[in-house]
Order: structure tokens, then sequence, then C-alpha cells
């Protein structure tokens, strides 16, 4: 594929709120995790929950049927790092009609209805303050953003669990490479609610310790809330040598198990395979893999399979989990900035709470950070039922067919 330039990028996550909080704590090699105090919830784990979020405030004009916590995460992302500005000046550019917008997530809204329940009249009913179509239905945060932006293009949510907001970027490769539009709002926003925190617990998937990846004594994720956005326009004829494109999105379905992972990695090896080929890559081109690495004994062992596969013990790898947690429906865009700034800053991310990396696992995986220069980076996002996304990253001068200006 033809890359594509990101125009700006945004982050909400535990970890940090807006780019310049996010890289800090990425070089202070902290963890946003905390123990688990998020509504009702009395479970044993620790959360990555987002400071701020119930302190923003809906517009007045979209608050009516659209204000949950879902949206006031997105408009928390939205409101950092200029990108509001640059999306609707896009949108000026080239036409609220060639602006699409496509967002992932997994449970938008439900937290609102999850309240709700609570509030059930005699009958059973809910209270009239439920508004499903701009809360809980998952196309609820793509139709606030459009809004909120001012985009008329094609607009849509995809809800492949932790894939989500990783395919959302291959999906706006395909509409700009039809010229259906010119630019793209892509990304993620998944909040916290007490479905996914007990239907994880119900799994037994979650840590009563903050989460390991890839650890000897991993013991399982913790959930995290995140909401992040990239605006992606067609690259430049000659681009700037040192600005980080996006190259290349690689998709499979392995539908090895409801929520297990393909034993051997095979979704993951179709889907890096077919990011690398895209991108016009090898494997032998990549300078680090942001690893999906929730922690679960399963899901990084099929992961570590697939790694080792396809690059050996080379390239170094690590998680971004132990620090924002698995956002789930937002995992993708989570690890999608953290690999553009890897680029941008030259910096080699360690997984943060990993003290002993499970012999079992042969990957190169990092403990600490590493300054170094990175030219590529292929990031992965994994889902139940086998869905599969891996994206490519890279400089423009370290990516075949661009031509570079002088």
């Amino acid at each position: 594929m033809r890359p594509l330039s990101i125009r700006r990028l945004t982050l909400a996550s535990a970890l940090g709120v807006g780019l310049a909080a996010t890289l800090a704590g990425l070089r202070e090699h902290r963890s946003g995790l905390t123990r688990c105090r998020f509504e009702t919830a009395t479970l044993d784990t620790w959360v990555g929950e987002v400071p701020g979020v119930d302190a923003v405030r809906i517009a007045p004009a979209l608050a009516a049927e659209r204000d949950c916590r879902n949206n006031r995460l997105a408009q928390l992302a939205l409101d950092q790092d200029r990108f509001l500005d640059d999306a609707r000046a896009c949108v000026r550019q080239f036409g609220p009609e060639r602006v699409g917008v496509f967002l992932g997530t997994s449970t938008s809204g439900i937290l609102e209805t999850e309240q709700a329940y609570r509030q059930r009249d005699a009958q059973g009913r809910l209270p009239d303050t439920v508004h499903y179509a701009g809360a809980h239905n998952t196309f609820s945060v793509s139709d606030y953003v459009r809004h909120v932006i001012g985009a008329e293009g094609p607009a849509f949510t995809i809800a492949a669990a932790c894939a989500s907001s990783a395919k959302v970027f291959g999906a706006a490769a395909r509409m700009i490479a039809a010229n259906l539009i010119d630019a793209a709002i892509v990304g993620g926003v998944d909040s916290l609610c007490l479905t996914t925190l007990y239907g994880f617990n119900a799994l037994e998937l979650i840590s009563p310790e903050p989460c390991r990846p890839f650890d000897v004594n991993r013991r399982g994720l913790s959930i995290g809330e995140a909401a992040g956005f990239a605006l992606l326009e067609r690259a430049p004829a000659r681009p700037d040598p040192a600005a980080v494109l996006f190259a290349g999105y690689g998709e499979s379905s392995d539908a090895h198990h409801m929520s297990a992972p393909h034993p051997q990695g095979a979704g993951a090896h179709a889907a890096m395979t077919a990011a690398l080929a895209r991108a016009g890559l090898t494997a032998a081109d990549i300078d680090y893999v942001n690893l999906h690495g929730t922690g679960t004994p399963s899901n990084d062992l099929a992961e570590d399979k697939a790694v080792i596969d396809l690059f050996g013990a080379r390239v170094p790898v690590s998680s971004i989990k132990g620090a924002a947690g698995h956002t789930l429906g937002a995992a993708g865009i989570v690890n999608a900035v953290v690999s553009v700034l890897a680029i941008e800053q030259g910096l080699l991310p360690g997984g943060k709470n990993t003290l002993t990396v499970d012999p079992a696992l042969r990957s190169r995986y990092l403990l600490s950070n590493h300054p170094a220069r990175v030219d590529r980076v292929i990031t992965n996002a994994f889902g139940f039922g086998g869905s599969n996304c891996s994206l490519v990253f890279g400089r423009a001068d370290c990516l075949p067919n661009v031509r570079i200006m002088h």
C-alpha cells in the first residue's frame, strides 16, 4: 500500500493524558495502574483508570442524548495535542464529506445502561434518561466524534474485541485508496464498566496484582481504559525523510476459540506476515515489536511463538499493558501511538512490572528502556474469536517506494 501521513496524534490513558504525559510516563518507566475502586466493583484486581474523565463536560448541544463516560473519555483525548483544531482544519481543507471517521470500541457507553438498570421501575422499565443510540450503541462514539469535528464522510465503528482500534487503520487505508475520502480520523475509545470487569473475572483472566506480561509468574490482565486518535491523509509525493508514516496493515481471523488464541500463534503470524507484505518489508527490516502482551499465560505464549517463528530472538519486544492496562477496544490505538513515539524519540520502551521473563518464552523481552534508533515498528492487537491485526509504522526514508525530498 502507499504509506499514509499521520497529521496528528493524541492519547489519553492511565499512563498519561496527552502525548507529553504519555512520553514522560514511558521515559520514567512508571505504571498508571491502581487498585480497583471503580464504581461499585469489589474485585481484587488493579485497573488503568484515566484521571479527569468525570470532570469532562459534553457540549450542551450534544449532551442531551450523547453524554456517557465513553464519550467524555473521547472528548478528553480530542482536547489534547491540538488534535481537535487540526481535525477541524482538515474538514475545512478537504470538505466535510471527504473526511471519514473510523473508531474501535468493545463496550461503548454500556456503563450508563448498567447504572440505569438499578433505577428500573416496578414494571422493570428503564428510566427515560437512557439514550441507547447516543451512549450504549457501539456507533455512538463514532457518531459523537464526527459531530464534534464536523466530518460528514463515511463513518463506522469496528467492534472486533481487542483488535478493534487497530483494524480501523486498514479501513481508512482502503477508503483513501478507493478515493472515497481524502483523510480519516481513526482510533478507539473504551471506558471502564462493570460488565467488562466482572466478565473477565468470570473468565478467570484478571490478575490480583498489576499485570506482568511475559513474566514467569504472570497471573492475568489488568483492565484499563483509553481514548486515542490519529489523523491520516495521503502522504505527499516527497515527504520529510524523518516523518513517521503508517506503512501497512495485516488482518487475520483464525477463529480457533471464542476467547483463547491459537496455541501456535497461527492467526498472529498471519496478521504480522500480511502487514509486512503490505508495507513492502521483511522481518529483517523491523527494529521493534510492540506486543499485544496481555499478561495471561496462553496469550503471551501464543504471541511469543508467532514472534519467534517470524523474527527470531533478534528483535526487541515489549508490552505497554503493565503501564496502561489492557484497554480492550482501544488497545490498538494505544500501541499505535507508543510505536510512533518509539520511532520519533529513539526509545525502546521496557515492559513495566515484569520481573523475570518466563524461560518458556524466547522473545527478546525488554525489562527496561533502551535508547536506540528505531526506524520501523510492527505493533499487534489480537482479540477474542481469533480477530487479529498488526500495523507497521516507519520513518519515510526507511520505507520502500517512498520518494524523499532533498
